[in-house]
């Protein structure tokens, strides 16, 4: 049985760039949570028509082991598109994370910083790695994985959709067993930066229904920006 919760938040910002969506056909799960890029260009209509689109491709797909990367290829179409139509070449970017379940296997696919975790004993089992300079200079050992969060360079963005490419640069993921996971978190990085792992694990573990794991994030991501520029911060949790 799959539960989930949903939640996004302005923070101290004029425009919310982020975007969620769920969507469900035949017992397939589409979760989708993008964050538009771009500050007052057009980030916001970015994930918009991203999101949308993304989910919308589940009601024609065959499978959805090849899902995610099938729907970003579309999406990465739609919105350089859409850019040409709207004279915004460039100003239309946006992240993308995608979970997509099906009665055995979970499937990640993702493109920029915003991530998905999944969770098994009420511990990190995995995460996406950022596509951001931070997380290149704690693969090349430059720096410990402690020192994301606070890096100067933390909001450059190395990957996104509505960027030209000559190949895909998203990655996908191999399948997981839902039986081998507890739950999944997918979050913007106006989310994850203001929790800890530890504490993600910690409420986990309290909480006795998905809307209040999500809820006690939510409350502990407000507190510790109070006081700062927050940034548009949302998360869709999942139990399994």
């Amino acid at each position: 049985m799959i539960t989930y919760a949903v939640y996004t938040d302005l923070g101290n910002r004029e425009v919310n760039e982020d975007s969620v969506r769920v969507f469900e056909d035949g017992g397939r799960y589409c979760f989708v949570l993008c964050d538009g890029l771009g500050g007052h260009g057009l980030g916001d209509v970015a994930s918009s028509i991203a999101t949308e689109h993304i989910c919308d491709s589940l009601r024609v797909a065959e499978n959805l082991e090849n899902f995610g990367g099938r729907a970003l290829d579309s999406a990465q179409e739609m919105l350089l598109e859409e850019q040409v139509t709207r004279h915004a070449t460039s100003k239309m970017k946006t992240t993308a994370v995608i979970l997509a379940i099906d009665e055995k296997n979970a499937y990640i696919t993702y493109i920029g910083d915003s991530r998905a975790y999944c969770f098994r004993r009420n511990k990190v089992k995995f995460r996406t790695l950022d596509h951001s300079i931070p997380q290149m200079l704690v693969i090349a050992g430059e720096i410990k994985e402690t020192a994301i969060r606070h890096h100067p360079d933390r909001n450059i963005v190395l990957r996104a959709l509505g960027v030209e490419w000559e190949e895909p640069m998203y990655e996908a993921l191999e399948g997981v067993s839902l039986r081998k996971c507890q739950a999944f978190l997918l979050c913007s990085d106006g989310f994850w930066e203001l929790i800890e792992e530890r504490e993600m694990c910690e409420l986990l573990k309290k909480s006795r229904t998905v809307e209040e794991w999500l809820d006690s994030m939510a409350a502990v991501v407000k507190e510790n920006g109070r006081g700062m520029e927050m940034d548009n911060n949302s998360a869709i949790a999942i139990w399994c």
